[in-house]
């Protein structure tokens, strides 16, 4: 498992783009895809559809009247005098992916934070700030790239949040926050040991 800040030296980490969000084909939840440099591996990151929003708000440099929760965390950090240098998605662990801010303030002290990939990517999004990824990480888990596929779910997720309504979007946000905290709990019990029958 790779984990920054206990990596050798020299191992190599990739720049990312993001290429778009699309649409998982069986279960409809959105998938941030992250290209690399040579066009040829892509990374699918399973989202819930309010971060997919954040990151495709963050995309299109949208300003929102009311400022979005990702917004306020960038100008919280300027108001603060911290700057974003990089974002490292670092770890997949049980196809879950972990990452860390590269964070520096204005005395030029770095420091990093944990953070989930989707609030990385969308706060990177923001700042114009870089995205990397493990080599190792991008080879455990990088698929060919289909254009023609990307630009086809990219559409079809365009179309499913054009027929969702504000109310539809927070219960199925709700949902798939239950049923996350209900796998965890599943996951939770499995892993405790099972108690030994002890002579009477």
């Amino acid at each position: 498992m790779a984990i920054i800040g206990q990596r050798a030296p020299g191992q190599a980490v990739v720049e990312m783009r993001v290429a778009g969000i699309a649409l998982d084909a069986a279960s409809r939840s959105p998938i941030v895809l992250l290209r690399d440099p040579s066009g040829r591996r892509q990374v699918p990151i399973w989202i819930d559809q309010a971060q997919a929003q954040n990151i495709m708000a963050g995309l299109k440099q949208e300003q929102s009247p009311r400022p979005l929760s990702h917004d306020l965390m960038a100008s919280l950090m300027a108001a603060g005098g911290l700057t974003l240098e990089r974002v490292i998605i670092h770890t997949i662990e049980s196809a879950t992916f972990r990452a860390v801010l590269k964070l520096r303030n204005a005395g030029g002290e770095a420091s990093e934070l944990d953070a989930r990939p989707s609030d990385a990517i969308a706060l990177a999004l923001r700042t114009g700030s870089s995205i990397w990824m493990l080599e190792e990480v991008v080879a455990d888990a990088s698929i060919p790239v289909d254009a023609e596929a990307d630009a086809e779910d990219a559409a079809d997720f365009r179309r499913f949040l054009d027929g969702i309504s504000p109310a539809e979007l927070v219960r199925n946000v709700n949902k798939a926050r239950s049923e996350a905290e209900q796998a965890d709990l599943d996951s939770e019990d499995d892993q405790e040991p099972e108690e030994e029958d002890t002579p009477g």
